[in-house]
């Protein structure tokens, strides 16, 4: 089970690279990265990860174009042991430079959904903190995250048409560990209704970046919050080599969010950024450009990530945002793209949301209610 990463002093354990250290069916390695124009008015995001207990590696690519629709690529393939190789039929992830530079490349196929795009980081890497959810005695989620803020230059081809990317903002996030994936468990004992509730909040700012994580539990209760400000460097070259001590840990943050009646959409949203002094740092998000994650593969109801489809097969969607049903679970979770300002200047980023199932700080009682008029928390 050797791969060429095994030539690298690197193992954490006595195990090839191949092997993970843990046996849960679920364990992941995943990239992923969104793009937007400095306006807000044109978005991609793709991804790519490896699922090696299911022995998948599947990717996504997709765009919203003209604000009102957004199409989708897809391709899954029995993973392979050498996790260099990081192609899916047509779609490839070339690292360049380590934590700097990596090109991203969809030629030409069936879908009429194409790139050729290349990010580079204007920050050092991020790392949030570790990520661990429970479900009784058993680890849900307990994950491993780097974020990094950058720009990208290239084209993207879509059904109606191509258009040029020049400058602009990038969010690239690195995870591993374990999370659910794949297709559902079943057998044991029943347990209550799923209940999640995830925001996720990375804003460029003139001259740095702010980002904010929340997981609660249906209640409101925190499970993680994090928030941190880290400066943003004009050009990857003039990133420090040290990749860490260049970000600023919050103390903690909060949040607020007014919801669109009868969704789980959020129509607007604050965010509390508090220092280790206790001074207050309040941004107002407004929401501009809706993208949905279904596009790719986050509950999917064909395409969900690590879901074993064949040795290659090659997929593609497009939604007419507008006839979305909301309140459908696989439209539950989103990334908005919103313009934010903290009261002395603005910004813009994106605002990720999903919440299942109870969540009484918005006085959501059910798996698939909407928010009542007044639905804020």
């Amino acid at each position: 089970m050797l791969n060429k990463l095994d030539d690298y002093p690197v193992h954490q354990t006595p195990e090839p690279l191949a092997v993970p250290a843990t046996s849960d069916r679920n364990v992941y390695d995943r990239t992923w990265f969104n793009g937007y124009s400095p306006d807000g008015s044109q978005y991609f995001a793709l991804g790519m990860a490896i699922y090696p207990h299911r022995g998948v590696l599947d990717c996504a690519f997709s765009t919203v174009v003209d604000g009102g629709r957004q199409h989708a690529f897809f391709a899954s393939r029995r993973a392979p042991l050498e996790r260099t190789d990081m192609a899916v039929g047509p779609f490839r992830i070339e690292i360049e430079e380590p934590l700097r530079r990596t090109r991203v490349v969809l030629d030409d196929n069936s879908t009429g959904l194409g790139c050729d795009l290349t990010f580079s980081a204007r920050t050092a890497p991020i790392e949030e903190a570790r990520q661990t959810l429970w479900r009784g005695s058993r680890r849900m989620m307990d994950a491993t995250r780097f974020d990094q803020f950058g720009r990208w230059s290239g084209t993207v081809q879509t059904p109606d048409g191509e258009f040029a990317v020049d400058d602009w903002h990038a969010t690239k996030d690195r995870s591993w560990g374990i999370r659910g994936v794949g297709e559902r468990e079943t057998g044991g004992a029943p347990g209550g209704p799923p209940s999640a509730f995830f925001l996720w909040a990375p804003l460029i700012w003139d001259d740095h970046v702010s980002h904010a994580i929340f997981f609660d539990g249906k209640s409101g209760e925190a499970l993680v919050r994090e928030g941190l400000e880290a400066p943003l460097f004009e050009s990857e070259a003039a990133i420090p080599a040290a990749l860490e001590g260049t970000d600023t840990r919050m103390a903690t943050a909060a949040h607020r969010v007014r919801y669109h009646p009868g969704t789980r959409l959020a129509a607007s949203a604050e965010i509390d950024l508090v220092r280790l002094g206790g001074e207050v740092r309040t941004i107002s998000l407004e929401p501009v450009l809706r993208f949905h994650m279904k596009g790719l593969g986050y509950g999917h109801p064909t395409w969900r990530q690590g879901t074993y489809l064949g040795e290659l097969e090659i997929g593609s969607e497009t939604y007419e945002l507008d006839d979305l049903d909301l309140l459908q679970p696989e439209n539950l979770h989103v990334q908005q793209i919103v313009k934010a300002n903290d009261g002395k200047r603005s910004g813009i980023g994106v605002l990720e949301q999903i919440v299942i199932g109870p969540y009484a700080p918005a006085g959501l009682r059910d798996v698939l209610d909407g928010a009542p008029s007044t639905g804020t928390n």
